[in-house]
């Protein structure tokens, strides 16, 4: 008969016959799910109702949420003995296949914009079948959009910056890195504010071409968000000397993901603002 999860204390001593880390239960994932919910419902409200109550909720849960779950995993990782190596490689997999997923997110909205970017015909508009529709002004790509292009460029080798000066135990240039990495990530968000706010299409009641467009560029958005607060973490963890060159695999998953948000961005400038602000004939 099997026993019952181990203790941290239990696998730093070394009593527990398996390297794999079982962790212990843990009301965090539940908490996260309601708050996530709570927020969704709270977007709803906001949109319908003009009510923010219950979506200010949503995400003071879900901040609190993030906080209690982030100080605990921070605190696994940097128990000694804890994550074995089997472990690691674990994370390191688990990560991989995190970022996979989100491929296919962008899969998903590539595919349904270039569905009507090849094939203009299938929106069954009474008029001419061209893409963009006849009537919407697109964004120039030659203005915020390669501002963007390039915040998110040079970004990417700032967080390289930053992990080559970690990888050498200079931790003083690793927080420059980051604080650069986080101040970039930022302005980006601030350009793609100001890009929504004066967009020529309207986001409600946009059709096709906005719709699109905004799901595919504001989940990206999203991701930067993310990826921003990622980084926000590992550059406290980093003034407290927490990474070492051999332990920091919290560093290295938060520039895996930033490398795919600025990569993910590239595809969204060439084929969405750069291809897609002129319209093509179908067929």
């Amino acid at each position: 008969m099997s026993s019952p999860a181990h203790s941290a204390t239990d696998q730093i001593k070394g009593t527990v016959p398996h390297p794999y880390h079982l962790v212990n239960p843990s009301i965090l994932p539940l908490c996260g799910g309601v708050a996530a919910m709570t927020t969704f419902a709270g977007i709803i409200v906001a949109a319908h109702l003009h009510s923010f109550v219950l979506l200010g909720i949503g995400l003071l849960f879900v901040v609190s949420t993030m906080f209690v779950w982030w100080r605990d995993v921070v605190s696994e990782a940097r128990t000694p003995g804890l994550h074995k190596v089997i472990t690691q490689v674990g994370l390191r997999y688990g990560m991989a296949l995190f970022i996979t997923s989100e491929v296919m997110f962008f899969v998903s909205f590539f595919w349904n914009y270039f569905n009507y970017f090849f094939f203009p015909e299938k929106m069954g508009t009474a008029f001419a079948p061209v893409w963009p529709p006849q009537g919407v002004t697109t964004i120039d790509p030659f203005a915020i959009p390669l501002f963007n292009t390039m915040v998110l460029l040079l970004s990417g080798t700032t967080i390289t910056w930053a992990h080559h000066s970690l990888l050498e135990g200079d931790n003083k240039n690793t927080v420059r890195g980051l604080a650069v990495t986080v101040m970039l990530g930022l302005m980006f968000l601030c350009g793609q504010a100001w890009e929504y706010t004066h967009s020529p299409f309207p986001f409600y009641h946009g059709g096709i071409f906005a719709s699109s467009f905004f799901i595919a560029t504001g989940f990206h958005g999203v991701h930067v968000i993310v990826g921003t607060v990622f980084l926000t973490v590992c550059l406290f963890r980093a003034m407290k000397g927490q990474f070492t060159p051999q332990r920091h695999f919290g560093f290295e998953a938060a520039a895996w993901y930033w490398h795919f948000v600025d990569v993910v961005w590239l595809f969204l400038f060439v084929c969405i603002y750069f291809l897609g602000r002129s319209a093509i004939v179908a067929g």
